[in-house]
């Protein structure tokens, strides 16, 4: 049973940084590809960047230069740092993860955290 918690989010002035957690637990498979999501309300959910087992990484070009993917195989983790956030960065932020590379596509990933509020002033 793959489990993804998040934690890191909070409420943020404007300009300032945060970095995300996911930690990972349950997998066991030698391939895997991670992403970062996110969700405002009354908007739909969008990708933010993935990064797979080969350490190949996806970014939503908006977002690229701001937003940096990473991930800790030692420890299971993945991240997510956020610098020079905005307004309009206040979402649900998801982790999620599969076997297969889906790039940004959230609708094909099959493990979801339960997110973390991030919250731009």
């Amino acid at each position: 049973h793959v489990q993804l918690v998040e934690s890191g989010g909070g409420t943020v002035q404007t300009g300032g940084s945060l970095r995300l957690s996911c930690a990972a637990s349950g997998y066991t498979g030698r391939n895997y590809c991670m992403g970062w999501f996110r969700q405002a309300p009354g908007k739909e959910r969008e990708g933010i960047a993935t990064i797979d087992s080969d350490g190949d990484t996806a970014y939503v070009e908006s977002m690229k230069g701001r937003f940096t993917i990473s991930v800790d195989n030692a420890k299971n983790t993945l991240y997510l740092q956020m610098n020079s956030l905005k307004p309009e960065d206040t979402a649900m932020y998801y982790c999620a993860a599969d076997e297969y590379n889906h790039g940004l596509a959230w609708r094909q990933y099959q493990h979801w955290g339960q997110g973390t509020q991030v919250t731009v002033s």
